[in-house]
């Protein structure tokens, strides 16, 4: 059953409904989360699931084969941290191909590879709409700001298994799991574009109702915003705080896109936002970005950085 704190939005037709916008403007003010439909990306969505399903069902150990790791930082993994607890999941993380450089790690089969890049390329321009969207809900000239970068954005194909993939040494080896799939944690950039299946378990933090479940609704995409648009709209619009629960008996398939800034973005409130005092100090994309990514491999032995370490403290006089 759908849940009407968690709106529905049509992605084509939401620009002049008020209505729409109206219900946008209230769910990312109290938790960050929407549902699109009329997205137009239903093909490339249908060609990655079956891709993920393929991948995560290989052998152990051709998984590993594309193990990433602090200086190839895209691939395979299975024992990321979240709030220094292990979470239950396997990931495969890719980002736009280019023509240098290039850090990817793709399995042999090239139907893997050509479906995750039609998907990543597909999703850039749907993020970039949906942020078009969020910007005419604030009151803002659409065509004014370019925030987002697909250059910098990354996608992940999740599998939350019911069991433990590590082996008895491995788990030895690793931090201890927590007592959840995925803990609570917000996204760092702009805003995640998030497929989940139909088996349930993800929630989100709501400010008038606790935990509420971000009901799966078939062809629809999730999306929930990040850090940086806490920060550029000096608070009016909230980050999505959100968990995954742990499995019990069906595993969970699940993929977010992650719309980040320009590399070089300053992250500061907007003057039209912040009329009075703005809440945070600037600070880098380049530089916030690298401390959560730090924190993905090793227990740093404190949680990773967040946008309160650039809070402003307004004392009355």
């Amino acid at each position: 059953m759908h849940d009407p704190n968690v709106p529905l939005i049509d992605l084509e037709n939401a620009f002049n409904d008020e209505s729409q916008l109206k219900l946008l403007d209230s769910a990312c003010r109290d938790h960050g989360f929407f549902l699109l439909k009329n997205h137009g990306m239903q093909q490339e969505i249908d060609k990655m699931w079956s891709m993920s399903e393929w991948f995560f069902s290989q052998e152990r150990a051709e998984k590993l084969k594309l193990l990433r790791s602090e200086e190839i930082p895209l691939g395979y993994y299975d024992r990321e941290l979240t709030k220094q607890k292990r979470d239950l999941k396997e990931v495969f993380d890719f980002m736009e191909t280019r023509q240098e450089d290039d850090i990817n790690q793709w399995p042999k089969e090239k139907e893997f590879k050509e479906a995750m890049e039609t998907f990543f390329n597909k999703s850039s321009n749907v993020a970039e709409k949906t942020l078009q969207l969020v910007l005419v809900c604030l009151g803002l000239d659409k065509n004014k700001y370019i925030f987002g970068d697909s250059r910098t954005s990354n996608a992940r194909l999740n599998f939350y298994p019911v069991e433990d993939p590590l082996s008895i040494e491995e788990k030895n080896q690793a931090n201890d799991l927590g007592d959840m799939a995925l803990h609570h944690h917000t996204d760092p950039g702009i805003l995640t574009l998030l497929l989940q299946d139909m088996t349930g378990g993800l929630q989100a933090k709501s400010k008038k109702f606790g935990w509420i479940d971000i009901v799966p609704e078939k062809d629809t995409i999730v999306v929930n915003l990040g850090d940086a648009m806490q920060v550029w709209t000096n608070d009016n619009y909230i980050a999505a705080v959100h968990r995954v629960l742990k499995r019990t008996s069906e595993a969970r398939f699940s993929t977010p896109y992650f719309y980040n800034p320009q590399r070089d973005s300053l992250i500061e409130p907007l003057q039209e936002l912040s009329l009075s005092k703005p809440n945070y100090r600037s600070f880098t994309w380049k530089e916030y970005i690298q401390g959560r990514i730090d924190d993905n491999y090793k227990d740093l032995g404190q949680d990773d950085i967040q946008i309160s370490k650039f809070k402003i403290n307004h004392h009355p006089a």
